[in-house]
């Protein structure tokens, strides 16, 4: 863990409040919701929302979120992986929960809400009894039940039907992927990585109320909401402005850049196997071994998880489990002949991406594209030396 990632959680840890239901709101109280901008960090790049309470009259200023987790958990990362891993609600003072985004140059945006006094002290002790050892734990889901999602979700659950979402602001709803995609570089490892691992079920277009899975969406939402026919946000303000960020990521080192030469030079190895009328073996290894693991993976998360983002994921037709095994036969000289209607398989399921492609049933990182190219063609190849080395031998 990076130096930088230890200080943050220090500072969050000492700053936990041991606070009890003794403690009650003067009508000089305040509630307003925060949202966090993200970070260079895959964990931070969608940010954060949070509900400040500040009472001058009794000295305290608290933050509650929905964004904690066991760091010291013995099987966090296995938890984690399966989609088992417990979040938390958490409470902080304000001045730790500041500084630790001016530490990490995240910006955080104040709306401060328009609620009368006795609506402030039943959200205060709802947040209070949600607090609780016994109420604060729930099952985590990217999707549906994150620390953005949990905010509208309190305030729905508080104030019933004096609430209005009105989600007319919203001119054309986006899919989860779209939304996804909003706060990522295209050409990035962790954008690159979230389109192989999550499946067609982010393809779908999210509703008004689920594109608030993202705190932007919260931020946006919660201008538009009005309680008992009065706006719920009375005054906006940035607390806290990030610096400009640069990016060091060099070409070399980028998706894209692999992308192309891995293109380039499986067209240029397959070129000179032809020509000569050889194989060369470890191209194939690598080919296969690599689509290989990714196929492994994809089906790992979608049948051996509780992820609901993974499931349904046709990236499996080109990153296809059983080429792990393949990979090891292709390292022999004399190959089985059963192995041509294998590579017309494989040159069928990558026919089926572009056909799911075409009509968005899932949408594909388009780097995946020279991905596909470098397989078609190797494929292709296979298949004829494979042609070409039966017909020798008879």
């Amino acid at each position: 863990m990076s130096l930088k990632k230890v200080v943050f959680l220090l500072v969050f840890l000492c700053s936990i409040l041991g606070f009890t239901q003794s403690i009650e709101l003067s009508p000089l109280s305040k509630v307003s919701l925060l949202t966090i901008g993200n970070a260079d960090e895959l964990s931070s790049k969608f940010g954060h929302t949070a509900i400040r309470i500040q009472d001058p009259a009794i000295d305290k200023d608290f933050v509650f979120g929905y964004g904690g987790f066991d760091f010291n958990d013995p099987l966090f990362y296995s938890k984690f992986t399966t989609g088992k891993l417990d979040y938390s609600m958490t409470a902080h003072r304000f001045s730790s929960f500041i500084d630790s985004y001016r530490y990490e140059n995240r910006s955080v945006y104040e709306q401060t809400l328009n609620l009368n006094f006795d609506q402030k002290t039943k959200l205060f002790k709802f947040l209070q009894n949600n607090y609780k050892e016994e109420n604060r734990y729930y099952k985590y889901d990217f999707l549906f039940d994150n620390c953005a999602t949990k905010i509208p979700e309190v305030f729905s659950q508080i104030f019933g039907k004096s609430l209005n979402f009105d989600s007319s602001y919203l001119k054309e709803p986006s899919t989860f992927r779209q939304l996804i995609h909003e706060t990522l570089e295209t050409n990035s490892w962790a954008t690159f990585g979230i389109d192989l691992a999550l499946g067609s079920v982010i393809d779908r277009k999210a509703t008004a109320w689920e594109h608030q899975f993202l705190p932007a969406y919260v931020q946006q939402q919660f201008s538009h909401v009005t309680i008992d026919g009065k706006p719920l946000i009375s005054k906006e303000e940035m607390l806290l402005e990030s610096t400009t960020k640069t990016n060091e990521t060099s070409f070399l080192l980028s998706p894209l850049f692999v992308m192309i030469l891995l293109l380039l030079l499986v067209v240029i190895y397959t070129y000179f196997d032809y020509r000569k009328k050889k194989r060369s073996k470890w191209v194939d290894f690598l080919l296969f071994f690599t689509t290989g693991i990714a196929g492994v993976l994809i089906a790992f998360l979608w049948f051996g998880t509780d992820h609901q983002s993974t499931k349904i994921n046709f990236n499996i037709f080109w990153a296809v489990a059983p080429n792990l095994i393949i990979a090891f036969l292709l390292l022999k000289t004399n190959l089985p002949q059963w192995l041509s209607k294998y590579m017309l398989v494989l040159l069928i399921f990558i026919g089926i991406i572009a056909i799911l492609w075409i009509f968005k049933i899932q949408i594909f990182s388009p780097l995946l594209v020279f991905v596909l190219l470098a397989l078609t063609l190797r494929y292709l190849f296979l298949f004829q030396h494979l042609k070409q080395t039966k017909a020798d031998l008879i």
